[in-house]
Formats: C-alpha cells, structure tokens, sequence
C-alpha cells in the first residue's frame, strides 16, 4: 500500500512526520529511495531542529545527496500539496482512504498505509526503550561512503562492482554507487553502504572480505570517505 503524507510544511504535517520516523531511516525499506527523494523535495526550507527525526533524517538524505545521489527505486508515496488548504481544517490534508470491502466499517483514516505485525511490534518495542530511558531515540545504523580501488586500467570495473556487493552480511545493506575517473585511464568505485553499528564492524567488512579472496581478485583497496550516524 502507498504511504500518504500530509502537508511536511504545515506543524501538523511535520509532526506526522516526526512519529513516523521516530523508529524508520528511511521513508519506506532499508535503504534510500525515490521515496525519500519525493518527500524531501515537497520541503520548501529545512525542517526545524525541534522535530529531532525529521530533521535527523532530512540531513541524511541531503548528504546522500550531495554524495551518490538517490537511485534505489521506491514503494510508492503520496505528497499532499504543500499550499495552505482553504478547507476547515488548515494543517491537516485529508487523505484518501484505499476502496474497503462491504463489511468493513472502521472510518479510521491511515495516512501512513498498514503496517505488518511485526514492523507495529518493533515500533512499540522501540518507543517502550525511548520512553524508558528518557533519551532521543537513536537508530543504531550508520551511513558509509567507501573508495574501492582496482588493480589497474584493465580491471573490469563491473565485475569489480558485482564482487563488492556479493558480500552479503546481516545488517549490512548496498547503496547507490558511480565510477570517479582517478587517472591514466584508471576509475575508482564509490559506493554507499548502511550499516547495523551492532551487527558489522566496517574495518573487519574492510580487512576480511572486501580485501581478501575472490574479491580481491578486483580489488586493491578500499578506503572510508565519509562515515555519518543516522
């Protein structure tokens, strides 16, 4: 189901917004999205400090941005307008509730589509610890940018490329990624990475698989660019 989002530029928007990401990265799945792409473009201004998820998250999508760019394809989201509704209700833009069957008779509107069972446990296991420890929730993962060297100007660059994201490890997710001409004929691969900070060490992902057999059949080096908390 698509998600729908009020007004991100109106308080009640923004703070819609704000419980939504309060035990989410991104806007839909693990990893950037045009999902993202789409509500972050809907800001006419950066989102006060004061919505601490909001503002943790849009950060996060600029500097990815600003890096590699967005590429992973989205599950499918709605914007309302960003223009001050003349109806009764200003700040909140009504959302269109999906077609129900004869027998369903819960009028209850979700401007933010269903959730599995699972992903409502975890939000409430999440916000239980929040509350609990009266700290701003942090999302244990981090985003990493990565150089990855080849051997030299006769390394087949997308071979390169399908070695590095054959590694697979839990809580270790692939990005975007593009080629950087370094010299001589010879390109480098930047590619972005998120990380569970619990679950996988970037020195050990570095030394123990991106650097040793068969990757390394590709690969020289690799070396961290940058490496931010979301």
């Amino acid at each position: 189901m698509a998600v729908s989002f009020a007004n991100v530029n109106s308080e009640a928007g923004l703070k819609k917004l704000d419980e939504y990401l309060l035990t989410r990265s991104y806007i839909t799945g693990y990893q950037a999205s045009k999902d993202d792409l789409a509500v972050y473009s809907s800001f006419s201004a950066a989102p006060s400090s004061k919505y601490t998820n909001v503002a943790r998250w849009y950060s996060h999508i600029d500097a990815l941005l600003r890096l590699s760019g967005v590429t992973e394809e989205g599950k499918g989201i709605k914007v309302e307008s960003s223009a001050v509704p003349v109806a009764s209700t200003p700040d909140v833009a009504e959302a269109k509730a999906p077609a129900a069957d004869d027998d369903d008779d819960d009028d209850d509107v979700d401007l933010f589509g269903e959730e599995t069972e699972e992903e409502k446990k975890a939000a409430e296991e999440r916000a239980a610890t929040v509350k609990a420890s009266g700290k701003k929730k942090e999302s244990g993962k981090s985003s990493v940018l990565l150089d990855v060297k080849p051997w030299d100007d006769e390394t087949d660059m997308a071979k390169l490329e399908e070695a590095v994201r054959s590694v697979k490890m839990e809580g270790l997710f692939w990005g975007a990624s593009k080629l950087v001409p370094v010299g001589y004929g010879i390109k480098k691969l930047q590619i972005m990475m998120t990380i569970v900070d619990d679950l996988v060490s970037v020195d050990t992902l570095i030394e123990d698989h991106l650097c040793e057999a068969p990757v390394n059949e590709y690969v020289q080096s690799c070396d961290i660019v940058a490496f931010n908390k979301i």
